[in-house]
């Protein structure tokens, strides 16, 4: 798929077939955001995935309920690594969410291309994802996506136009 059909055509997919996500595309997937650029290139991420039945449906309750977690054969949890991040992004913050955001619209762009839906989970309890993920101290969990053949293809949602939110040379 070219890449302007693969972020035209990417949607939020909220139900997934059984079907199991081969190796190799979902090692193309991961590799999207292995290659994503970061903060100095420090590339401060670990991503959990997360195949086993019993694992993603603990996350459900974990994600607020969010049954396409548990019903999605893969799941990644895209996790900053708040120690190694760099800090000095704008002159005073840290560029840990940024960057593993980066990485993860990678891989779901990625998956797009290879038919595979995904859906940004950036609603869930930190505390209860970093106890079913076993995510140590260090680690922030940024956001999830199921990742499988969606089961029904949902129509892509209304955007605005280029004109309401772009402006050349100053903000206006």
């Amino acid at each position: 798929m070219d890449f302007y059909d693969a972020v035209r055509n990417r949607v939020s997919v909220r139900a997934y077939k059984p079907d199991p996500v081969p190796d190799d595309v979902l090692n193309r997937v991961l590799n999207a955001g292995r290659l994503a650029p970061s903060a100095k290139n420090i590339q401060p991420w670990k991503f959990i995935v997360v195949r086993d039945p019993e694992t993603r449906a603990a996350l459900v309750p974990a994600c607020r309920g969010q049954a396409l977690v548990g019903q999605a054969p893969v799941v990644i949890c895209a996790c900053a690594l708040t120690d190694q991040a760099w800090k000095g992004m704008g002159g005073y913050w840290s560029a840990e969410a940024v960057d593993v955001t980066i990485a993860l619209e990678h891989m779901i762009l990625a998956a797009a291309a290879q038919g595979l839906g995904t859906c940004w989970i950036g609603a869930f309890t930190e505390a209860e994802v970093k106890k079913v993920l076993g995510i140590p101290e260090n680690a922030k969990p940024i956001a999830l996506t199921p990742l499988g053949y969606p089961a029904q293809q949902p129509k892509p949602r209304p955007r605005k136009p280029l004109a309401e939110i772009v402006c050349y040379d100053r903000f206006s």
